[in-house]
């Protein structure tokens, strides 16, 4: 089965994830980085986990009353039938769950990231081969230039800059343009290479073509 890539804001919410052991630590590095609460639930986490100073790390076992407010999930026990009764409770509260240990049960799955500042890419395999989605997330790290989060830093700037100058059925060819010459460059563009771009509409436009 073919899953949707979904990719949904978490600033603000809460997450809870039910488990100590390493799997349970590497998700929650994951989330964190995507500005949630991230609340673990485990009676013995282990160093890497303590070591996590923005996790709220209840020191117990999993039990219902914790999915109260929560609104992502990761079933990550160790225990059959703890993760089996979270997927259970999960689904009944419509509340997504990635369950460790079972793929079947699970209402979404942890894709592999690649993370470039505004850029980021989810690659899964469905379940089916986590070493492929390694392989893969590798393989898109080193085919992505080293200096592209400025350069997508620098887009999101003269968005608007951009979009007041042209009309709009030009925008996407000349947003094109722009990360075509930026990227050629290495570096976002200066003021003058950037009117230098727009000026020429042409579908290669150059930074280095004079004004």
């Amino acid at each position: 089965m073919a899953y949707f890539p979904l990719f949904i804001d978490l600033t603000g919410k809460t997450v809870l994830i039910a488990g100590g052991g390493p799997v349970a630590a590497r998700k929650a590095r994951v989330l964190l980085d995507c500005g949630p609460r991230v609340v673990v639930c485990a009676p013995q986490p282990t160093g890497e986990l303590e070591a996590l100073e923005q996790v709220e790390l209840l020191r117990r076992p999993f039990s219902p009353e914790l999915l109260e407010g929560v609104s992502l999930a990761v079933a990550a026990t160790g225990d059959r039938a703890v993760n089996h009764q979270i997927a259970v409770l999960c689904r009944a509260r419509a509340i997504p769950v990635d369950v460790a240990d079972s793929a079947q049960e699970s209402t979404f799955l942890f894709p592999a990231l690649v993370r470039r500042g505004r850029l980021t890419v989810g690659i899964s395999t469905g379940g089916a081969s986590p070493t492929a989605s390694a392989w893969a997330r590798k393989a898109v790290e080193e085919a992505l230039p080293p200096d592209l989060e400025p350069i997508l830093d620098w887009l999101a700037e003269v968005r608007e800059t951009v979009k007041g100058a042209l009309p709009q059925p030009e925008h996407r060819a000349a947003f094109a343009r722009l990360l075509s010459a930026a990227l050629e460059a290495g570096r976002p563009l200066t003021p003058g290479e950037l009117r230098a771009v727009l000026t020429d509409r042409s579908p290669c436009a150059s930074p280095k073509d004079p004004l």
